[in-house]
């Protein structure tokens, strides 16, 4: 997951930019933060663990140089632990001047990669994949940081975005299957790139397009420049879950906007699997827009059946044995007028384990529910993800060890319907071999090899 961005503008706060750049993105990742600034002759860098509100006080942005060329970085991580080194973006040397990259992917040859810079030297503290390409780059013998992050990119494999800022320079590169989101727009005095069009935005961005499969970006204080890595593929990847769940749903990503996409989910779910009830309501806030779909092509109301407490997210501080007994409630509160001796419609984007769908039926039985019909805008996920999604191993996934009917006896409902991989694809408007549905079919677009295949496939049924 993770979340990038990056500004140039004679005319803007970039720190201030920045900062309320990677707000817009906090949902991509919420374990640390961190910008980094050029004034023209050198990059400087903060970052810590923690959201953005906890990472940055005042008094922290103004040790930040003047300058008018920033990126940032907010870090979901797919595996390590969340201390404080992992924080990027990550400072290295190219050419004798330092510079800065922030990524936003997973790389499958991390140990090729690894192994090769092991060999001409270097020894690292710990590998992650933000380091090997920061570490490739400051090997590359390549005249300009765009011709070594070229020369680079050719040797990764996986699904990959990243910004390198350099004392003169914004570089963006997105990989050739464009399996992750990138935009840029323009701001005043100067040029924005992001993971989502929803952070340029926020700071007034003029979005001009997304950055394309492939694409390398160069923005400088006197143009923007563009070129091609790779050829274009006959087969792209785009990640579906971006559309599902991942980005905010007043994004857009290959001209989509999520939003609509999703309510296109929701009707397309009530057409495969139509359901009478009272009342539909949703798992807030990534299952909204589909039980409006739902709602509006049912004609059944759509209700607000639970209450989400914005306030609770990945926390740091560990709940005691009351709060773990209280468990759901946490974050999930219900509005006991709208489902009491009601027949409820429960929709949400997906299930992964299960866990928290059956302490959410569970919940809505103890106030009263007379029926629950649980729908799920996207089909069974029976496949773990090796492209930057931290989903579990197979064991693990309850769609690859059980059948739908097996799932919905136990979640104890009265019915389950999971959106086909055909009502997905005509919803989001994109065609199949444009989208990696790889947790769906198992069809891994770019190549997984066979030691890290084999550290989440399990004994399931669709191993």
């Amino acid at each position: 997951m993770c979340g990038i961005f990056g500004i140039y503008s004679n005319k803007l706060s970039v720190v201030e930019s920045t900062y309320f750049g990677l707000f817009a993105l906090q949902h991509r990742g919420q374990e640390s933060a961190g910008i980094s600034i050029s004034n023209g002759e050198q990059v400087h860098t903060i970052k810590k663990v923690g959201l953005i509100s906890q990472v940055f006080t005042k008094e922290d942005l103004a040790k930040l140089p003047v300058g008018d060329m920033a990126i940032g970085h907010v870090r979901y991580s797919t595996s390590g632990s969340c201390v404080a080194e992992k924080a990027y973006p990550f400072a290295f040397m190219f050419k004798g001047t330092y510079m800065s990259l922030a990524n936003n992917g997973s790389l499958l040859n991390i140990k090729e990669l690894s192994d090769w810079c092991i060999n001409k030297g270097v020894r690292f503290n710990g590998i992650s994949d933000t380091e090997i390409i920061a570490t490739m780059l400051s090997l590359s013998e390549k005249d300009t940081i765009e011709e070594a992050i070229a020369e680079v990119a050719k040797q990764l494999k996986g699904a990959y975005s990243f910004v390198v800022l350099a004392p003169d320079k914004i570089v963006g590169l997105r990989d050739p299957f464009g399996i992750n989101p990138m935009a840029f727009g323009e701001v005043l005095g100067g040029y924005a790139i992001a993971s989502e069009d929803c952070a340029l935005g926020v700071v007034g961005a003029q979005y001009i397009r997304e950055v394309m499969p492939g694409e390398m970006v160069i923005i400088t204080r006197t143009s923007v420049k563009s070129s091609f890595v790779f050829e274009p593929q006959s087969r792209l990847a785009v990640c579906a879950f971006e559309f599902l769940y991942l980005a905010r749903p007043d994004s857009s990503i290959s001209g989509k906007n999520l939003y609509e996409a999703r309510v296109r989910m929701g009707r397309n779910l009530y057409r495969e699997h139509p359901v009478d009830a009272d009342a539909v309501i949703s798992v807030p806030d990534s299952g909204t827009p589909a039980a409006i779909g739902f709602s509006k092509e049912s004609g059944i109301s759509f209700a607000e059946g639970l209450i989400k407490n914005r306030y609770i997210g990945r926390t740091f501080i560990q709940p005691d044995q009351l709060l773990r007994e209280v468990g759901v409630r946490l974050k999930l509160n219900p509005i006991v007028s709208a489902i009491k001796n009601k027949r409820i419609v429960l929709v949400d984007d997906s299930i992964v384990r299960g866990t928290t769908s059956k302490k959410i039926v569970k919940l809505l039985r103890s106030v009263g529910a007379k029926e629950i019909h649980i729908r799920i805008s996207s089909p069974e996920v029976k496949w773990p993800c090796f492209y930057g999604i931290d989903t579990e191993s197979q064991d693990e996934l309850i769609a690859a060890n059980y059948s739908v009917d097996e799932i919905g006896r136990m979640l104890e409902v009265d019915s389950i319907g999971y959106l086909s991989l055909k009502g997905l694809v005509n919803a989001i408007h994109l065609p199949a071999n444009h989208l990696c549905l790889a947790c769906f079919n198992g069809d891994y677009p770019v190549g997984v090899p066979e030691h890290i295949k084999k550290s989440k496939m399990g004994t399931g049924k669709s191993s």
